[in-house]
């Protein structure tokens, strides 16, 4: 095998990105003719897959014409896993609710409790399947918030929110993540993939939940000062691809993982429409995959330069950019919109 010295890679690692994506009676035909394989055992169907090496074109080829290695054929075929009552079938929507005074969109919007509870059976009512809450801004240049102060932040909204909603806890931290489960949190989202806290790894496979495994390049703090990738979709692939073996060493079953190529975290809008035009190569890692590109500031810089509150048919752009690849889940602000327009989307069929 030749190595890549400056990083360690296998140069002749072969990506696969499932193309030609199909679904209803299309899907059914050319699955029986064997001219398309099932995506991630979701609704879509494959005709082609782009084949990437580094350094290299791209090379599209039928899947009826190419004979990959079980394990990478299974990863991109076979049905995932339920996850906390989800079975993939349909897309997943969770909703944002920032309980902190400077999140980038709605920082100080929920800083109270009751407004905070308010919003979440707001966005419940309107198609949520899970409010996602968060007591930290990792907005670009945002500062660290101790775990006190963080739990301070979240706790109060968690145990109101008990046994009313599905919840999730977006946390970097492993104290955090304990006792916001015990708070009735049932899912952890980790914008560092467990790597800012060195015993979150263990905290994580102790508690036993679905995890959210996020790519970021850098800290909030400077991510955004001159991200650079050799290439961008590559890199973040291999870097969630060895996120879930040292989850996995942890004792996080692989099951229970989902990931999310981080937009907008370490990404210039050339590396964030890279990521969003090459979703479908992250089924390749085998797990359900995330999407949070809700009102991001790429959207403007590809725009007028438009507000945070100005960015709805940007943020449903990418959500339906996803959609059209498969992607399970989406993390927005924009509930009732994007519930919307997930029901009225379909892909080709």
């Amino acid at each position: 095998m030749i190595l890549n010295h400056a990083t360690k890679r296998p140069m002749t690692k072969t990506y696969a990105r499932p193309l030609g994506l199909v679904t209803g009676r299309s899907a059914g035909r050319l699955l029986a003719r064997g001219e398309a394989w099932p995506l991630a055992g979701g609704p879509l169907a494959f005709t082609h897959v782009a084949l990437h090496q580094r350094g290299q074109e791209a090379e599209v080829v039928p899947v009826a014409d190419w004979q990959p290695d079980e394990a990478l054929k299974a990863r991109l075929t076979q049905p995932r896993a339920p996850i906390a009552s989800f079975d993939w079938r349909a897309p997943v929507v969770m909703g944002i609710l920032n309980v902190t005074p400077d999140s980038f969109s709605d920082g100080g919007a929920h800083n109270e409790a009751a407004a905070a509870v308010a919003r979440a059976e707001a966005m419940r009512t309107e198609g949520a399947d899970i409010i996602d809450v968060g007591g930290e801004s990792t907005r670009p240049g945002s500062d660290l918030v101790g775990e006190d102060e963080e739990l301070a932040r979240v706790s109060p909204v968690l145990q109101a929110l008990q046994g009313k909603a599905l919840l999730s806890i977006d946390t970097r931290k492993a104290g955090v993540m304990r006792a916001a489960v015990q708070a009735g949190a049932a899912i952890l989202n980790d914008v560092s993939a467990l790597t800012f806290d060195e015993d979150a790894p263990g905290v994580a496979a102790s508690l036993g939940l679905p995890v959210i495994l996020m790519h970021a390049q850098g800290d909030p703090k400077t991510m955004q000062d001159a991200p650079h990738y050799e290439d961008v979709l590559l890199d973040v692939y291999d870097y969630l691809e060895a996120r879930i073996e040292a989850a996995m060493s942890a004792g996080v079953a692989r099951e229970k993982i989902i990931v999310d190529p981080g937009i907008g975290f370490g990404k210039t809008l050339d590396h964030n429409l890279a990521l969003l035009g090459g979703l479908s190569l992250f089924h390749g890692l085998g797990c359900p995959i995330l999407l949070g590109a809700s009102r991001k500031r790429f959207i403007a810089m590809a725009s007028k330069g438009e507000g945070e509150d100005a960015r709805l048919g940007g943020s449903l752009a990418a959500v339906l950019q996803g959609a059209a690849q498969g992607v399970q889940m989406f993390r927005v602000h924009d509930v009732a919109e994007t519930a919307q327009a997930l029901r009225i989307f379909r892909p080709v069929s």
